[in-house]
């Protein structure tokens, strides 16, 4: 029998439960997380803000109903080539590019400005990608990874939640230091290659890739299946990786539009852990980041006027929701001091690393390659190899990678 690690015994989204026998629907907590939703839609200031919650909502229902992770599917790679998980983020990443074009080579929609997730491709976020590689494998969660869990009721990942944020404002005290250090003028394929062009190279490339993928990997074998009609799946779960990765695009779209910018998730840690830090008795005027315009308006105002946390909050809600439909709802607070020490350094590790690689796995790999960002493909390269040291360390913390 298989050793399951301390993480998959209080993660109510482990393989586990996602098959056998049918569970039932957990209405108390199906009910509660719908009640906050409604209360924040009718609190938040403007309908556009209502709107990000719910499409918050509904991607914290996908990532928990698909179980759309992507630190166990780089270890299942690492350790046994098994590629499906890889395969569906190729196919969001596809998908989402040939959304996202048309709209940002217009740079508007309805009047509104639409901004790309660009940033400039240097040793800055290398070294953060490679940081939060590492984090993600110790955590047990990347940034939606971290969200969808914790709001699915491991409190595990409660605690990496809250390292993450206490780590994404540390490095925002150092974000001038990292920004001198060498990096690509050029930001987007589109700007020196034109769109159409651009992005045909780049779905050749993952079509190179996932041909790579298909021909060297291993198909893990396909788990039971519980027999139920569509809608009870669709409601319930569990959905198919295919599936999640077909609607985090579309969802990653309509986040493009209504935001103006594409899905973000760790500048709202930075912003709660400086809201923290200023109950503290911290001085924003002591760090140049913290002195600029928007990230004084963000810290003298609400989160709930920040369109980044009242998405995070969303997805907080939605996997919550998604866990009640699902009858996964089951935390576990017995965890191992080895296994805590490894989520506070994993967590640290990745907001650090998310703060100066300028995101996590959502705002600079898939938003930067959906908005043919250069840095978003550096960014996974470092990632992959900081998760080979991270996965190496694992065992020392009472971790299994079994």
């Amino acid at each position: 029998m298989n050793r399951l690690s301390d993480v998959e015994k209080v993660s109510p989204t482990a393989p586990a439960s996602r098959n056998g026998s049918r569970r039932a629907i957990q209405w108390g907590v199906f009910s509660i997380a719908s009640l906050v939703i409604l209360v924040l839609v009718a609190f938040l200031a403007t309908p556009r803000l209502a709107l990000l919650l719910l499409l918050g909502v509904a991607l914290g229902i996908t990532l928990q109903h698909g179980a759309f992770g992507f630190t166990s599917a780089y270890r299942r790679f690492l350790l046994k080539r098994e590629t499906p998980a890889l395969q569906a983020q190729l196919l969001m990443l596809a998908v989402a590019t040939l959304l996202f074009a048309p709209f940002l080579s217009e740079g508007q929609f309805l009047g509104r400005g639409l901004i790309g997730a660009w940033a400039p491709a240097g040793l800055q976020v290398a070294a953060g990608a490679f940081l939060f590689g590492i984090g993600m494998q110790l955590g047990d969660g990347c940034g939606s990874g971290t969200l969808y869990k914790a709001g699915g009721g491991a409190p595990r990942m409660v605690i990496t939640l809250l390292a993450f944020c206490a780590g994404s404002f540390w490095a925002s005290l150092h974000m001038v230091q990292w920004q001198t250090l060498p990096a690509l003028q050029t930001q987007s394929l589109a700007e020196p290659l034109g769109y159409p062009l651009a992005v045909t190279l780049q779905l050749g490339f993952i079509g190179l890739l996932a041909l790579l993928l298909r021909r060297w990997g291993v198909r893990r074998d396909a788990a039971p299946r519980i027999r139920q009609g569509f809608w009870k799946r669709l409601s319930t779960g569990p959905w198919s990786l295919p599936a999640a990765a077909l609607a985090l695009a579309l969802l990653g779209l309509a986040t493009l539009l209504t935001a103006g910018h594409p899905w973000t998730i760790t500048w709202a840690f930075t912003l709660w852990g400086a809201k923290a830090a200023l109950l503290l008795g911290w001085d924003p005027a002591t760090s140049a980041f913290w002195t600029g315009g928007f990230q004084q308006a963000a810290l003298q105002g609400s989160v709930l006027q920040d369109v980044t946390s009242v998405m995070d909050i969303g997805i907080l809600l939605g996997a919550l929701a998604a866990t009640g439909l699902g009858g996964r709802f089951a935390p576990s607070f017995r965890i191992p001091m080895r296994s805590l020490a490894a989520a506070i350094i994993g967590g640290v590790l990745m907001g650090y690393g998310a703060r100066i690689a300028y995101g996590c796995n959502i705002g600079a790999f898939f938003s930067g390659v959906a908005s043919l960002s250069l840095h978003g493909w550096l960014w996974i390269i470092c990632a992959l190899a900081g998760s080979v040291l991270g996965v190496c360390w694992r065992p020392h913390f009472g971790l299994s990678n079994r």
